[in-house]
């Protein structure tokens, strides 16, 4: 509709306005719930960034921009019974995150995680283990009987996470950003096996990694816990 097609009359022309008004405002309103979507779908890849370290604000060796404000324990993840969570949700304080599996020689580690996590739990420490079935196949039952054969066999109460892959192609973006830190021998790369350990302070920088045979309740495992956590 054109003004010369609604003549003079002032009711058609203020109808005309606010027609083209809402219109103007349906468009505004589609053009932002697009741009939430499109900004929320860019934070869930989140493996396509470089998480910001303390002090580091920089592009990293790939080039990849840090988000700042972001750090690694926003990263999405699935609780073993199927929820999203994050590491932030999981824990507020230090995190010891371990990659672990039921048929493995290590597995009996469960047993030291365990007490970690029942004697410094109100510290402020969380274990949070991540079932991998990519060492030999070593993880190979649903999320039911993971927590089934856990809870009756270790007695395991801090929480698990989803099966995920945490070396290769499809490694989960929480891995991505674990396994570029080093160990005390300044080595870093991928997961050596399962029950390696990494653990994270209450602002997401990963502070310490421990290789698969470092028992859980180790002195240096717990003299790094211990630094971490309140008096």
């Amino acid at each position: 509709m054109t003004l010369s097609a609604i003549g003079t009359d002032h009711s058609q022309i203020f109808g005309f306005a606010a027609d083209r008004i809402r219109s103007a405002r349906t468009h505004e309103l589609r053009l932002a719930l697009a741009t939430r979507r499109y900004v929320a779908a860019l934070f869930s890849s989140v493996s396509n960034f470089s998480l910001p370290h303390r002090g580091d604000r920089r592009l990293d060796d790939a080039g990849s921009v840090s988000v700042v404000g972001v750090t690694l324990k926003d990263i999405a993840l699935t609780t073993l019974d199927g929820k999203p969570t994050t590491l932030a949700e999981l824990s507020n304080g230090a995190t010891l995150v371990v990659n672990v599996a039921s048929k493995c020689g290590l597995t009996p580690q469960y047993t030291a995680l365990e007490k970690l996590a029942r004697d410094y739990g109100d510290r402020g420490l969380t274990v949070v283990g991540v079932p991998c079935n990519q060492f030999m196949g070593q993880e190979p039952g649903t999320a039911d009987e993971i927590q089934e054969f856990c809870s009756t066999t270790y007695g395991v109460t801090f929480p698990l996470l989803a099966k995920i892959d945490v070396n290769g192609n499809d490694r989960h973006p929480l891995y991505t950003e674990l396994t570029k830190v080093v160990d005390s021998d300044g080595s870093g790369g991928d997961i050596q096996w399962n029950f390696e350990k990494f653990l994270v302070a209450p602002d997401g920088e990963v502070v310490n990694r421990f290789r698969p045979r470092t028992e859980p309740d180790a002195p240096e495992v717990v003299g790094a816990i211990e630094a971490l956590l309140p008096r």
